[in-house]
């Protein structure tokens, strides 16, 4: 995780790719849908975090 601003939203960097942000509240989990959309443009898989 680059940062996070200080509110919900967080920013995921990776080398090569382009900063991804999205928004997180502590004690939700994020939808499957939202979770591969993420996987999608970050080139992250499940392992990886």
């Amino acid at each position: 995780m680059k940062r996070q601003a200080g509110t919900s939203h967080r920013i995921l960097s990776r080398d090569g790719w382009p900063d991804y942000v999205f928004a997180f509240h502590d004690g939700k989990s994020l939808p499957p849908e939202a979770l591969a959309r993420m996987g999608k443009r970050t080139g992250l898989r499940p392992e990886d975090l």
